[in-house]
């Protein structure tokens, strides 16, 4: 079972490698789906995954001197540089992680160190892992929950055709409403993990129980009587846990984070220490300083063995609305070679965020209400004005981005929400008089702060 266990996961582990066979036109094209506009940002990370994939096609020897090329995106909030990197990490199929900066303190301060970032990246990749695995050993582990279940009803000795009978009664239902008694886990254990004094905060402080002593350690297990219904999802999240081996699925996870991890560090403009703020936060610097091992390639403890990441990509971002990316350190601006300015959003890419992606806001909010039996129905002209005030409150308090189309669409939308149940017409036009009647105070107003949700 062991080894049925790796053949069947490498095998669906090569199939998963095929989706890095992306071309970089064909990587922008999936994100224009999701992002409107920024087609320099989309090109960048285009290529790098694309170098991804031309890394792992060259020889041992010379992956070993190729190093990827990190990014820095520069842009106001809003316009697009977290949702890249994260429809970025789905289309390569890698372990992805977005943590913000200022989150992580200089070591020897109370707080995370920087560290943890490759921990919880290791983390992450175990999760996918173990999701992928188990959607291969799907179907083996339902015939062996199904087994289970006939043998509660039929008993271990049961004939062949007896079986064969139950099992067709099962599959069409006809048992569902029957007991079992089956054996459950009890999974609340409030021993399994132990804080060692000293590392709070830190992950590699924690000790697990059931690492040490192995699956079998507090899973205390009881009997429990159950409708056969109700057993189907019980019995084969057993079965999956009996054939999904940790040590594979831990070593898979390890190979990939160091082959195609990505990491997203956002405001990382918030660690810059500049004249004006020199001395304010004595550890911004300090995070900068331990940032710099990571992406020139260091080597992480954790708790399931050593990461290396010399290969992995880091995509840093930040607005730089009072700093400058000069104020980064020297060493850490020279491991960001590759730097993306993303445009403030204008009133056409606004209209086009409203349509034209896949699940735009447009949608969202016509299924929300659906589900109230309204039917909502947005007009062009309707459309063109909320395009517009996003615009035109953006330049005059603050640039949001396309997150100022939730604000405005709540404030337009704010007493069909309210009154959708009891609503006797159930057909809703948005159209531009409908948009001035509840904020048309918004175009008209000198201070248009008290507007801004």
């Amino acid at each position: 079972m062991f080894l049925q266990t790796i053949i069947l996961f490498m095998r669906h582990w090569r199939e998963k490698k095929l989706i890095n066979e992306l071309t970089p036109k064909e990587i922008v094209l999936e994100l224009d789906r999701f992002i409107i506009g920024q087609k320099e940002a989309k090109k960048a990370v285009a290529i790098a995954l694309r170098n991804r994939w031309r890394h792992q096609q060259l020889e041992d020897n010379l992956q070993d001197e190729i190093y990827p090329k990190n990014l820095l995106m520069i842009g106001p909030t809003g316009v697009g540089k977290t949702e890249i990197s994260r429809r970025l990490s789905k289309l390569a199929k890698a372990p992805f992680i977005k943590v913000e900066a200022t989150k992580f303190t200089e070591v020897g301060y109370v707080g995370r160190d920087v560290e943890q970032i490759i921990r919880d990246l290791l983390e992450a990749s175990i999760l996918l892992i173990k999701k992928e695995a188990k959607k291969t050993l799907y179907n083996h582990a339902k015939i062996e929950a199904e087994n289970r279940v006939l043998k509660c009803i039929a008993g271990e000795d049961a004939r062949e055709a007896t079986l064969d009978s139950f099992r067709k009664k099962l599959r069409e239902g006809l048992l569902d409403e029957k007991e079992i008694e089956i054996e459950i886990s009890e999974k609340n254990n409030p021993l399994s993990m132990i804080d060692i004094p000293g590392n709070s905060g830190n992950s590699m402080g924690v000790m697990n129980l059931s690492d040490l002593f192995g699956k079998s350690f507090g899973g205390h297990k009881k009997k429990k009587k159950i409708k056969v219904s109700e057993s189907h999802t019980i019995l084969l999240d057993q079965e999956l846990e009996k054939l999904i081996d940790e040590d594979v699925i831990s070593k898979e996870a390890k190979n990939r984070v160091e082959k195609s991890g990505i990491v997203f560090i956002d405001e990382i403009d918030k660690v810059c220490t500049n004249n004006s703020t020199r001395g304010a936060e004595v550890s911004r610097e300090g995070v900068q300083r331990d940032l710099l091992p990571l992406l020139e390639g260091t080597t992480v403890s954790t708790k399931h063995g050593s990461i290396n990441t010399d290969h992995i990509l880091f995509i840093c971002s930040g607005a730089f609305h009072v700093s400058k990316p000069s104020d980064l350190l020297p060493e850490l601006q020279g491991r960001l070679p590759i730097r993306v300015q993303l445009n403030a959003l204008k009133k056409a890419e606004f209209m086009s965020i409203l349509t034209d992606t896949d699940n735009s806001l447009t949608k969202q909010y016509k299924a929300l209400l659906q589900t109230e039996g309204i039917d909502l129905r947005f007009k062009n002209c309707g459309i063109d004005k909320i395009a517009q005030l996003a615009e035109e409150v953006n330049l005059s308090v603050e640039n949001i981005g396309a997150r100022r189309l939730h604000t405005i669409l709540e404030k337009v939308l704010e007493d069909v929400s309210f009154n959708g149940p009891d609503l006797e017409e159930k057909n809703v036009e948005v159209t531009a008089k409908f948009v001035e009647k509840n904020i048309g105070g918004l175009t008209k107003a000198k201070d248009l702060k008290k507007y801004v949700l």
